[in-house]
């Protein structure tokens, strides 16, 4: 545990190195969504419509920003393969670093969704769902994105296969996050969709590390 705590510090500390390249995941989240109501117009009612899907979406591209670089700057400096070699299995240390990406990107997304969510005149009974929903939705986009950086880890313009790979897997989660988000404004129920995404990202949580793990063997052989 010491030394999976350790990998996540050092992951977040070189994150926060990075300065102004950490926040553009949150950056990008709040200009494209702030675009919206430039692009259908001022109406609230249709805004009021089309926000948990926008912000759902924006959400999810936001996500993929910095998928490729997960993986690929361990790589090219020879840190992943001393990772590989290391006392820490190889599954852990995907976890580790999936959980310090979703730490730089996924929770700042949840932290300023609800500021959006206002700009887009979100009916407020949807707020708690659309937090509790992006909660729980972008650790499995997280992990999904894992298995597709492993795989396109090494890769010359790895990030344009990377999004073809994992953008048809992140449909699900995007029509059950944002589908909870319309159940609870129109008061239909949003259980469903919370139970089924907290039941997929139990199965990507033990599944991903796994299939992570073993496309970054196949690079590194």
């Amino acid at each position: 545990m010491s030394l999976f705590l350790a990998l996540v510090g050092r992951d977040l500390r070189l994150a926060l190195r990075g300065g102004i390249g950490s926040l553009v995941a949150v950056v990008f989240f709040v200009i494209a969504a702030a675009l919206f109501p430039l692009g259908v117009g001022p109406g609230l009612e249709l805004l009021q419509r089309i926000a948990p899907g926008v912000l759902w979406v924006c959400a999810l591209l936001a996500t993929m920003l910095s998928l490729d670089r997960l993986f690929q700057e361990d790589y090219e400096d020879g840190s992943l393969e001393q990772l590989a070699l290391g006392r820490l299995p190889l599954e852990f240390v995907v976890l580790a670093k999936t959980l310090s990406h979703w730490l730089t990107t996924g929770l700042p997304l949840i932290i300023a969704a609800p500021v959006l969510a206002l700009l887009l005149d979100m009916n407020s009974e949807g707020f708690a769902v659309l937090v509790l929903s992006l909660l729980i939705g972008t650790p499995i986009l997280a992990l999904i994105g894992a298995i597709g950086a492993a795989l396109t880890v090494g890769l010359r313009r790895g990030g344009v296969l990377l999004s073809l790979l994992i953008l048809p897997l992140y449909v699900p989660v995007l029509i059950l996050g944002a589908g909870a988000v319309d159940a609870a404004i129109f008061s239909f129920g949003a259980r469903a969709h919370l139970l089924i995404l907290g039941a997929g990202l139990l199965g990507t949580l033990v599944l991903a590390p796994f299939a992570a793990a073993a496309a970054l063997r196949l690079a590194l052989e």
